[in-house]
């Protein structure tokens, strides 16, 4: 049973808001992380789900680490190797699943995203963010690294220089800022932050599942692959895709001036 996530599904939309408020919806030191890699799981293999929303509950999107955890790590002396596999085993799950996700997901960040929670809404393919939403790649305030993926993250999302300077200096950065560097791509009204991510969540929601997978697969492989692996992944999927009875409706649709009726 998710306690730290509620889950909400709306037709072929699924909305997970963390929802410890009480911790400003810090994802250490209780079940986040088996919470989104369970429910990653259950996405992937569940082929209607064709977009995902991850917002937070409480005036804060995500604080990150909890620094209660922290401090009884401190009091507790904890060797170095039991420091690395709490890491392993616990918040660097999170960037594994949301990673390994097959649909596209919309960070709606409601309020400051700190630390690890900044990081969260990075590992989300796009973001949107409101007037009261702030950032911060704050881990060197607190004398520690980006444990749980944020160095591989936000150079991804906003270029390496804009990266080092947020990481090396932890300033926190507001909404209008985030949007002039690239790190939200749309910046609304409080009161509408979750209307505008439903919108865009929709918008994808109405192409074919199985393409928009393929679709972000090939983002993601992008990253990592050279042009020419690239390139025959695409042909193969491609093979794949031009067969599907969804591919025949939409070209039917088009030639025909209607709106295509996807499976």
């Amino acid at each position: 049973m998710s306690t730290f996530l509620n889950i909400q599904e709306s037709g072929s939309i699924m909305t997970l808001t963390m929802n410890e408020p009480a911790t400003r919806n810090a994802l250490t030191g209780n079940t986040a992380a088996d919470e989104f890699v369970a429910i990653c799981e259950r996405i992937n293999l569940s082929k209607h789900i064709k977009a995902v929303i991850v917002t937070g509950s409480g005036p804060v999107f995500s604080a990150g680490g909890n620094l209660k955890d922290m401090k009884q790590m401190l009091d507790d002396d904890l060797s170095s190797e039991v420091i690395r596999e709490s890491y392993r085993q616990g918040i660097q799950r999170i960037p594994l699943a949301l990673y390994d996700l097959e649909v596209p997901t919309i960070a709606a960040v409601n309020g400051p995203a700190i630390g690890a929670g900044c990081d969260l809404a990075c590992m989300c393919d796009i973001r949107i963010g409101s007037s009261i939403s702030s950032f911060a790649e704050s881990f060197v305030k607190v004398g520690i690294i980006p444990g749980d993926g944020g160095a591989w993250f936000l150079p991804r999302v906003i270029g390496m220089a804009k990266a080092a300077e947020l990481s090396f200096t932890g300033d926190r950065i507001d909404a209008k800022e985030a949007l002039r560097i690239g790190l939200i791509s749309y910046l609304t009204a409080p009161e509408t932050l979750m209307a505008e991510a439903e919108v865009l969540a929709t918008r994808i929601a109405a192409n074919p599942g199985l393409i928009l997978r393929m679709t972000k697969k090939l983002l993601r492989e992008g990253q990592r692959q050279d042009l020419p692996s690239l390139l025959e992944l695409s042909a193969n999927l491609q093979s794949i895709a031009q067969k599907t009875p969804d591919h025949h409706e939409a070209v039917n649709a088009f030639l025909e001036k209607r709106t295509p009726k996807f499976q």
